[in-house]
């Protein structure tokens, strides 16, 4: 009975149309990302130690990836070298340490919809990495070239402006409004917490995001398995932070739970934002593509928004509202540029090849027209 159920949902699954289907799996995948941001604020504030988290995080991320990875991709996966290896090391460096890291203290200093907000950036700072590394070209005669140029500068200056003002409470849940004087920020205020501080940190984190998924693309080029790649990432991720934990948490107390609140918080993070999100995205970038996916980027920040004023009481501030949008508008910009980059190296391709099936039908007329009797002889 069990097997004839699970037989028929997978029918119904795969009767509804691959459309519907990416798109409910991006808009799962958004509320999944959205909920690490708040799950993550909720363990800060629980005091769980932001050098013991992600060092649990990555144990039950590799553990979920590794049994796939092996079985999977056994006969796509090259033999590994000491090269490859260095390569896996310095990915890890940028990809898992510093990503994480920078993420967690960013996310200290400030809240999950600005955390989620800054992330919308990350599209735009690949594309300027992979510009300045000659990975993407970039052509300022075509509006495609200017429609991405543009787009990051959008997206730079939303990260500024969310960085450096915070500017009026828009909305409060819990409290009337405050002041409505506008504020810029400074490095520090009266709870030890720094805004300014904790924004930089964010653009860290997206900086190490971008240059993690710019440094994989010619890594993929010669290891071609995804599973694979993301698993070797993890595992010297994860002893990095090891022996960072080791050095500078050394209070015994920081490595155990003292809730079930706090083991929820790093499972959920472990499985959900590191071994579902990732087996959901790839599937999704196979089917989809990379812009596909890109696009609901900015769905995570009014999902983030909505589940953290409902959770944990956030408030919305002018300056954030002024940076995400300009985010957003960046993101869609760049969106929009490669579309129609994508279109005109179409074109380009379809042109020489249409040209040669003309010659080649003009040549085939030629030789066979003289062949046949003209139509007014017949």
């Amino acid at each position: 009975m069990a097997d004839s159920g699970a037989a028929h949902s997978k029918r119904m699954w795969c009767s509804i149309p691959e459309k519907f289907q990416l798109h409910a799996a991006m808009l799962a995948l958004q509320f999944g990302y959205a909920g690490f941001h708040v799950v993550s604020r909720a363990a800060l504030n629980m005091g769980v130690s932001k050098l013991v988290f992600p060092v649990y995080r990555n144990v039950i991320a590799l553990l979920l990836l590794l049994p796939f990875a092996y079985f999977l991709e056994k006969k796509e996966r090259p033999a590994i070298t000491f090269s490859f290896l260095v390569q896996f090391f310095l990915l890890a460096l940028v990809g898992i340490t510093a990503n994480q890291g920078f993420y967690l203290l960013g996310l200290d200093n400030t809240s999950p919809t600005f955390a989620s907000a800054v992330q919308n950036s990350v599209p735009a700072l690949t594309f300027l990495m992979a510009a300045l590394l000659r990975i993407e070209k970039v052509r300022l005669d075509r509006k495609d070239g200017i429609a991405k140029v543009l787009g990051t500068a959008c997206c730079v200056a939303g990260a500024t402006i969310i960085t450096l003002y915070q500017g009026p409470v828009i909305y409060s849940p819990n409290k009337e409004l405050h002041d409505t004087t506008p504020v810029l920020l400074s490095l520090g205020d009266a709870n030890g917490k720094s805004w300014t501080l904790g924004c930089i940190f964010l653009i860290g984190h997206c900086l190490s995001w971008s240059g993690w998924l710019v440094l994989q693309a010619p890594v993929l080029k010669k290891y071609p398995a995804r599973l694979s790649v993301t698993s070797y990432t993890c595992f010297f991720g994860l002893i990095q932070f090891m022996v960072i934990a080791a050095i500078f948490e050394r209070d015994f107390e920081a490595w155990k739970f003292h809730s079930g609140s706090e083991l929820f918080t790093i499972m959920y993070a472990g499985v959900v934002a590191s071994g579902i999100a990732f087996a959901v995205q790839i599937w999704c970038i196979d089917r989809g593509g990379p812009v596909f996916v890109a696009v609901y980027q900015p769905v995570q920040t009014l999902v983030v928004a909505i589940m953290a004023s409902i959770a944990l009481g956030e408030q919305f501030y002018l300056g954030g509202i002024l940076g995400a949008i300009l985010i957003i508008a960046g993101l869609y910009q760049v969106l929009w540029g490669k579309s129609e980059e994508a279109k005109f190296a179409k074109a380009a391709i379809q042109s020489p090849a249409e040209h040669g099936n003309n010659r080649t039908s003009s040549q085939a007329k030629s030789l066979t027209q003289p062949l046949l009797p003209p139509s007014d002889n017949v």
